[in-house]
């Protein structure tokens, strides 16, 4: 029987999680968005509030469509709350225990009908699926960012899922908005398999005197097409993201491409995450942007 997705919870309110939740909330679906404690809680808040506002600024939505998105989402900082929604996903750091501990929490409370799933760009999906009672029902379903602007939606099945739940998924993605490809459980899966370590190669070129940051940048831009320069790119994403990445491609893989250039891991180390502290491969320089919604 065809599962009807229309009450969808959302763990975790940053930049990803929240753009999740006016995603599913643009769609007409009523959204529940937990967070860890009230402060976090007030951040969700606010980038929820300043993306729709963003896009009333830019006139793509009406002071009307924007009150009724920011309506259809009740936000808690309890996982309880989440106990009759038909859908749930996770939004949370990209650290295994974390999200293997938020899906024993979500399994006990959520009916037993429910579907799990994970926004991981990474993470094993069938290891986190094995903590639950359900794991036939907890799936990938891999949004990119900005999640209200970005179209593709990699729906992640693995060799448990139950039959034809995969293709629910992709409906629902379609229902969204959003372009669905199915994939297998891989580390990275399509696009942070191919993407990170195109990324990362740039940052050993770099390091290796091949040219400059800004020349590499252009290169890529003009030679290429692409939007953003690598490092551009990188700080976007943000470079503990990249390197969390890239450090479980090279586990899974033990292949020397996929191993984190030392210049990331030095950055990391030393906070410069990118744009999210304002200080990354640019340091607080202006660098192009690709269109928010």
């Amino acid at each position: 029987m065809t599962r009807s997705f229309e009450k969808v919870g959302v763990v975790g309110l940053g930049t990803m999680g929240a753009g999740i939740a006016e995603v599913f909330a643009r769609a007409g679906l009523r959204v529940v968005g937990v967070e860890a404690d009230p402060e976090a809680l007030g951040r969700g808040r606010g980038n929820l509030e300043g993306s729709t506002g963003r896009a009333l600024a830019k006139g793509r939505l009406s002071e009307a469509e924007r009150a009724e998105i920011l309506g259809r989402i009740t936000l808690t900082t309890s996982l309880e709350d989440l106990a009759d929604a038909d859908l749930v996903i996770e939004a949370i750091p990209e650290i295994m225990d974390f999200k293997r501990a938020l899906f024993t929490d979500l399994d006990r409370i959520c009916k037993p009908s429910a579907v799990l799933a994970t926004n991981t760009s990474s993470l094993s999906v069938t290891e986190i699926a094995a903590t639950t009672g359900r794991p036939g029902r907890v799936v990938g379903m891999h949004f990119f960012n900005p999640a209200p602007v970005m179209r593709l939606v990699e729906v992640v099945h693995t060799v448990v899922t139950e039959d034809g739940l995969a293709d629910e998924i992709a409906a629902l993605a379609r229902r969204l908005g959003k372009t669905p490809v199915s994939v297998g459980d891989r580390a990275g899966f399509v696009v942070n398999r191919l993407l990170l370590t195109y990324l990362n190669h740039a940052a050993v070129l770099l390091e290796n005197g091949l040219a400059t940051r800004d020349g590499i940048d252009t290169a890529m831009k003009l030679g290429v097409g692409v939007p953003m320069g690598p490092f551009a790119l990188l700080d976007l994403i943000g470079l503990d993201t990249s390197y969390e990445v890239m450090c479980v491609l090279f586990q899974e893989t033990r292949d020397r491409r996929h191993a984190p250039a030392p210049i990331l891991r030095e950055l990391v180390t030393a906070g410069l995450l990118g744009r999210k502290t304002g200080a990354g491969f640019y340091d607080g320089e202006a660098v192009p942007t690709p269109p928010a919604g």
